[in-house]
């Protein structure tokens, strides 16, 4: 996105005054504490030792051969610790909490995972624990209740609305106004004011990285389409973000459409929805005759949500993802399909991507390769050339947003990107005439050392002790 947060025309920061220094706080951290070295060491530690990562991709070979002999594959994000995708960007928001010195965490969840997930990385990391789910979602999903408090989670039932996902969005919006001090709301999807949707979707880019280095790795090629459920769009965004500039690999959205698009049971944002305001960002939403926010159906509690992320929103709109509705029986009958076939037993929310690669699948040629979801959060590597025609290479130590302008603390590496230095550099980001980002040196002196001292000062915990 942008600095203020949109993905085209869509995203930004749509909260009142009691949140905006929330925002900005979490802005802030989110682009010093979250793209530091030392943070993303200690999140890879995290993902491998505690969580699990990487998660395996497995050939689905009989459902392939059924299906016309496509190859498809499915990533088994259900291998996670805590049985989902949402504790990879859990964990890194619990992180970035308890660095911010916050000592408790809240949650909304539908299906339940979300909450799980927040609950296990709250009791990891010794913080409190508030989870909002609405009151339909805590029947339909008891186990999930249970398996939050045997964590030490606070699960509040939400009444209000529909007492679905959407409620307990607002109540944790809410609760999170009253307890900004020492509260991290620790969002599940790619939505919400920025940098949430942004700050979700790179946590949740370890899968499509991951992917596209195993499926390269067993195929030797990239896959012809990618499909993954949407509901919010963290599974979803997560799973496209690293081939995205990958032109030729089709993304494919599949929305819970519940009993049909052409009733008032659907949960189909982008098949049925309107660009409207909510929950802090500008995106698609499912509304009724009056521009309100309509009253939502699916058989998944995970996909139960009114709007889309924006970033969604704006690659339907760019025509780089389509978005396709898959009903609740449509579901069904793959939730049970891949069962049988293949001795997986998906989510009900990861069947209907299943269900629309049934569909698919005949229309393809032989050998086409389908990938379907049940980076890691690696630094950025700069190569600058100096006067001298020269490429050095550097890697991203910390980002500083002051008085309008950003500026970046970068150290050298090699090709390999291992350090040859331990001094940093400080550059600031420009843009040119022809309107491309760039990189420059600080030509003020007052200015360099100013911004060096908060560097020095701020992020000393950061970067190497004994950095110059």
């Amino acid at each position: 996105p942008n600095k203020e947060g949109y993905f085209g025309r869509y995203g930004g920061v749509y909260v009142d005054d009691t949140l905006k220094q929330a925002m900005a706080e979490i802005t802030e951290a989110y682009f010093t504490i979250c793209k530091s070295r030392k943070f993303i060491a200690e999140l890879r530690r995290i993902r491998k030792e505690f969580q699990g990562r990487p998660t395996p991709i497995s050939h689905l070979e009989r459902l392939s051969n059924s299906l016309g002999n496509v190859q498809l594959y499915v990533k088994r994000e259900d291998l996670n610790h805590t049985g989902a995708h949402k504790i990879n960007n859990v964990l890194g928001q619990a992180l970035l909490a308890k660095k911010m010195g916050k000592k408790r965490i809240i949650a909304e969840t539908g299906a339940g995972q979300h909450g799980v997930a927040s609950a296990t990385a709250a009791a990891l990391m010794g913080l409190e624990c508030v989870v909002f789910m609405g009151e339909e979602d805590t029947i339909r999903q008891a186990l999930n209740v249970y398996r939050m408090r045997l964590l030490g989670a606070e699960v509040i039932p939400v009444t209000s609305g529909t007492a679905t996902l959407k409620d307990a969005v607002n109540e944790a919006m809410i609760e999170w106004t009253r307890r900004i001090h020492d509260t991290h709301y620790c969002i599940g999807s790619a939505m919400g004011p920025h940098p949430f949707p942004q700050m979700v979707r790179d946590f949740q880019a370890v899968i499509s990285k991951e992917i596209k280095e195993q499926i390269i790795e067993k195929e030797g090629r990239l896959p012809d389409a990618v499909i993954a459920c949407v509901g919010g769009g963290s599974n979803a965004i997560g799973t496209f973000y690293n081939f995205i500039e990958d032109k030729d690999v089709r993304l494919i959205g599949c929305e819970a459409a519940g009993r049909g698009i052409d009733t008032f049971e659907t949960a189909a944002t982008v098949a049925t929805g309107k660009v409207g305001i909510f929950h802090g960002m500008k995106s698609y939403f499912c509304q009724d005759e009056y521009g309100q926010i309509a009253p939502v159906y699916s058989i998944s509690a995970g996909l139960d949500y009114p709007g889309v992320g924006p970033e969604h929103a704006n690659l339907h709109d760019m025509g780089r993802a389509e978005y396709v509705p898959i009903t609740d029986d449509e579901a069904v009958d793959a939730f049970e399909y891949l069962a049988r076939m293949e001795g997986i037993i998906p989510a009900i929310e990861s069947a209907h991507a299943i269900a629309y690669a049934r569909k698919l699948a005949p229309t393809m040629d032989k050998d086409q390769i389908l990938d379907n979801n049940n980076e890691e959060y690696d630094p950025e590597i700069y190569t600058l050339t100096d006067e001298d025609g020269n490429e050095l290479h550097f890697a991203l130590l910390g980002t500083l947003e002051n008085e309008g302008n950003m500026y970046k603390a970068l150290i050298p590496v090699n090709e390999n990107g291992e350090e040859e230095s331990e001094e940093y550099v400080i550059l600031k980001c420009t843009v040119d005439e022809n309107g491309e980002d760039m990189l420059e040196t600080i030509e003020d002196d007052d200015e360099f050392e100013k911004i060096a001292d908060i560097f020095d000062d701020e992020f000393a915990d950061i970067f190497y002790d004994d950095v110059d």
